[in-house]
């Protein structure tokens, strides 16, 4: 019994201890980006360095507030805190969002008045980004909260910017194409833009308390009355905390006849069903055929 009331604790500080580890490096790094990118006159590298700024600051949130998320449930917040993780992956998202926006701002204008840059720093400073971000990315590639992957994203468009930029260094080495710089960040920035919609629909659609991707309702109707003896299944409502934890609440119908022994047994069998679909917190509301009622 103690094992498994452990293991979501432990689960939760490994998350932390990515979130934190991903954080130091990233402000450590941003602040050697400023000084590389003025040296350099670099737009790419500057322009990354405002980015890292941002993702600094939203992986501190989400180390803060994933803090909050380990915690269990107490008057204030009956369902737990799971959903502050989720709101460090909104907060992520829409800064990234800030960012991304700031460095096409930059960069686009560089396209058709290019500037003369430091090839061979650029070359330097890509192989340490691409080597500090890697890491990052590697604590947080195995995370399962939406708030971990959010932040993977922001590691990850670091790690394909610092690609982009040892490319583009190593052309113009050997190339006068100054050009290559922003137009490289222009496109990668806006591949990242993207993804981070993707996760931020996802994320908006838990805090609306949509319905969870690959989850019907009425399939999970359908196989409680084949599976089971419940007459009908309805006012059936789904809904996730963090992208995790999935919930569901419903009426079923069970015959006049039913005995009490009966009603246990097929209320078990819809808690094993739709534990099958990745629903574990389950409120099962009872009514009897001959109750006087519209459905």
């Amino acid at each position: 019994m103690s094992e498994n009331h452990n293991q979501p604790h432990n689960h939760n500080h490994d998350r932390i201890g990515n979130i934190k580890v991903a954080f130091l490096l990233n402000f450590s790094f941003t602040i050697l980006e400023v000084i590389g990118g003025l040296w350099t006159n670099s737009m790419a590298i500057l322009s990354d360095a405002l980015h890292d700024l941002g993702d600094s600051l939203s992986l501190g949130i989400a180390w803060f507030l994933e803090k909050y998320a380990g915690k269990g449930t107490d008057h204030k917040f009956s369902f737990g805190y799971a959903r502050f993780s989720l709101l460090g992956a909104l907060l992520n998202s829409i800064i990234l969002i800030i960012g991304s926006v700031i460095i096409l701002s930059q960069a686009i204008p560089r396209i058709f008045y290019p500037q003369e840059v430091n090839p061979q720093g650029m070359i330097i400073f890509a192989v340490i980004g691409i080597l500090i971000n890697g890491l990052a990315v590697l604590r947080l590639r195995h995370g399962s909260s939406l708030n971990e992957r959010v932040v993977s994203w922001h590691l990850l468009e670091d790690v394909l910017g610092w690609v982009v930029v040892l490319i583009g260094s190593i052309v113009m080495l050997f190339a006068d194409l100054p050009w290559i710089d922003p137009a490289l960040s222009v496109f990668i920035t806006i591949y990242v833009l993207f993804n981070v919609f993707k996760n931020l629909k996802e994320t908006l659609n838990i805090f609306l308390e949509g319905v969870p991707q690959n989850i019907s309702i009425e399939k999970i109707e359908g196989q409680i009355f084949e599976k089971t003896d419940v007459l009908k299944a309805y006012h059936t409502h789904i809904w996730s905390l963090d992208g995790e934890k999935n919930l569901l609440s419903l009426h079923i119908i069970v015959s006049d006849s039913s005995t009490r022994q009966d009603i246990i047994d097929m209320k078990k069998q819809i808690r094993e069903l739709l534990k099958k679909n990745n629903i574990d917190h389950v409120t099962i509301e009872v009514d009897f055929k001959s109750e006087e009622f519209e459905y």
